[in-house]
């Protein structure tokens, strides 16, 4: 609450120090503190309705979608048959709300640590938390490190949709949580995790891409447009089990008609294969 001064929320964080990105609040929806972070919802100007965690903004209603339907369907199109889905974090919902539209999923379980986050999402940001509503769902509160010791060999598709390296999620970058992932999934299964932005944190984007080569044969790093967090993108750490697999060629694919059933407002095949593609500089970063 002390970020917002003047009517506007500006968000400043150690993470990408000397810069800011501010949006102006028409109303405070929801403050509170739960036993893990300060939760924030706010009704902005321009960027609808917005999730702010240990004062990061999560999610606005303007652009989530491009994050969700990534952090979704990047995994789940790279993988041939996607049957049994984990979701770690992702309390507001939108995450679920995209996994349940692949046709391939019959079931899924998300573990989220808060339920302050799952319930203020329920009540305030409805056009994500829909995501709750699906039959295919089992909703766990609860810790994911200890789930995933106590479900290995388990799921297709692992999705972390974490918050940034701060707070209750700095332990999801570690080796020791990929190789939770590596155990909890069936032969040639693929994960997904919300891994920064290069533009700001470039050294710890190249962490955590080498604590996750410690344990998958395949990993790969693509990105996303999001105008509404840190230098307007975000990327993905994609990986498998599988050492023939490609992860930059989807092996599902929509036809146009599809993409509209499914509401897929960012998403699509060329999106993905696009996404992998970096600049130059990054790619050396990264890579050599």
């Amino acid at each position: 609450m002390d970020q917002i001064r003047q009517g506007w929320y500006s968000e400043m964080c150690e993470l990408w120090p000397g810069q800011s990105f501010s949006l102006e609040v028409k109303e405070v929806l929801f403050h509170g503190k739960s036993e893990f972070q300060d939760v924030l919802i706010v009704q902005t100007t321009n960027h609808g309705r917005a999730l702010i965690l240990d004062g990061i903004i999560q999610c606005t209603e303007f652009d989530e979608f491009s994050y969700q339907e990534m952090i979704s369907f990047l995994p789940l199109c790279a993988h041939k048959n996607p049957k049994n889905v984990l979701i770690v974090g992702g309390g507001d919902g939108g995450v679920a709300r995209e996994v349940a539209k692949h046709p391939s999923v019959e079931q899924f379980v998300q573990v989220e640590i808060d339920a302050m986050v799952i319930e203020q999402s329920k009540k305030f940001l409805p056009f994500m938390a829909k995501g709750f509503e699906s039959p295919k769902l089992t909703l766990i509160v609860g810790d994911g490190f200890e789930y995933m010791k106590n479900h290995q060999n388990k799921f297709d598709v692992i999705i972390t949709d974490s918050s940034d390296p701060i707070g209750p999620a700095v332990n999801l970058f570690t080796e020791n949580y990929f190789k939770l992932l590596k155990d909890a999934l069936r032969p040639n299964g693929i994960i997904c995790s919300q891994a920064g932005t290069l533009w700001s944190d470039l050294p710890h984007v190249k962490e955590t891409i080498e604590n996750c080569q410690k344990h998958f044969p395949v990993v790969k790093y693509a990105v996303s447009s999001v105008p509404s967090y840190p230098n307007g993108q975000i990327g993905y750490l994609v990986a498998s089990l599988d050492e023939t697999v490609n992860l930059t060629k989807p092996v599902h694919t929509f036809a146009k008609e599809s993409v509209e059933e499914l509401q897929l407002r960012y998403y699509n095949d060329k999106i993905h294969e696009a996404a992998f593609v970096l600049p130059n500089c990054f790619n050396k970063a990264l890579w050599n």
